[in-house]
């Protein structure tokens, strides 16, 4: 495994931020670390780059110990920080330069004309750091976190500031890079945990309250509700829906078309239910629970 945590503990004060977490993320998975804000993601990803220590519990990347060989960790690590500390009186290429003299990378024009490519930054590559858009900003920081060719990778927020067309891009560029690595990224964007994570771990109150596959995910939430949009080819009334087995709501949306709430997936049924009564299926769309609703009763304090 290239990232495991073991029962990590961390207070602030009296507070305790994270709680006995504990899981595991093998090479070449790209998970999306999610929970509401002050749940505890900035401060596992800290503990897990070695910027801050765990009161309790141990650490390993790439089979090594954090505590026991944090010069070595921090070596094998791309960390992008929530905040993406720059320097902003540097141009682009110089600071580039300078991170990679921190590495002690040989051949650096070439390994910085690479990175540069990777993350769109050729037209901006000559500008003061400061001069950069925000999303620019934050390609400079992805930039630098993967100069080095680390294992692991640590991402918080990498696309906050980017447009639609750059957020497409790193996406992209962070699938392609989840092939041969460990991505671990931390978002408040839904669509890009879908879009782009292997695995879903969900944090709340400093413990994990799910981690599996997205699709696993939603069928393990509690009583899953699924929208159906039919449309027939002759008109029907409510009272002839309800022999849909399991049909809960019957919403009519106009003309021949219908919304129909389950919390079974009745898809059959429906077809069935045709054929019995001799009409046609014109069209069928089946919408199931999102992950920001999923998020939402995983996150919700019910206290």
């Amino acid at each position: 495994m290239s990232i495991t945590l073991q029962n990590i503990t961390k207070y602030y004060g009296q507070q305790k931020a994270v709680d006995r977490v504990s899981f595991s993320i093998p090479s070449g998975q790209v998970v999306g670390f999610i929970g509401p804000n002050g749940a505890g993601k900035t401060t596992i990803m800290r503990i897990i780059t070695g910027f801050l220590k765990a009161d309790e519990g141990e650490v390993f990347v790439n089979n090594m110990d954090i505590k026991k060989n944090s010069l070595q960790v921090r070596n094998q690590i791309g960390y992008l920080p929530e905040n993406n500390p720059l320097y902003y009186d540097m141009y682009v290429r110089e600071f580039l330069n300078f991170v990679a003299g921190i590495h002690k990378l040989a051949n650096r024009r070439a390994i910085i004309d690479r990175v540069i490519e990777m993350t769109g930054l050729t037209r901006e590559q000559h500008k003061k750091i400061r001069q950069l858009s925000k999303g620019y900003k934050q390609r400079v920081g992805l930039a630098q976190a993967i100069i080095h060719n680390p294992s692991v990778l640590i991402l918080d927020e990498p696309t906050s500031g980017l447009d639609p067309n750059q957020i497409i891009e790193i996406r992209n560029l962070i699938s392609r890079l989840g092939k041969e690595k460990t991505v671990m990224l931390s978002t408040h964007i839904m669509q890009e945990v879908e879009a782009i994570c292997d695995r879903i771990i969900i944090i709340n109150r400093g413990q994990i309250v799910a981690d599996d596959t997205p699709e696993t995910i939603r069928e393990r939430v509690k009583n899953p509700v699924m929208e159906f949009t039919v449309e027939f080819d002759n008109q029907l009334s409510p009272e002839q829906l309800k022999q849909i087995p399991y049909a809960e709501k019957i919403e009519s949306l106009g003309s021949k078309r219908w919304l129909i709430t389950s919390r079974e997936d009745i898809r059959k049924d429906i077809f069935d239910f045709a054929v019995k009564n001799n009409i046609a299926v014109l069209s069928l769309e089946m919408k199931q629970k999102s992950l920001e609703e999923i998020f939402h009763q995983l996150t919700t304090d019910k206290s």
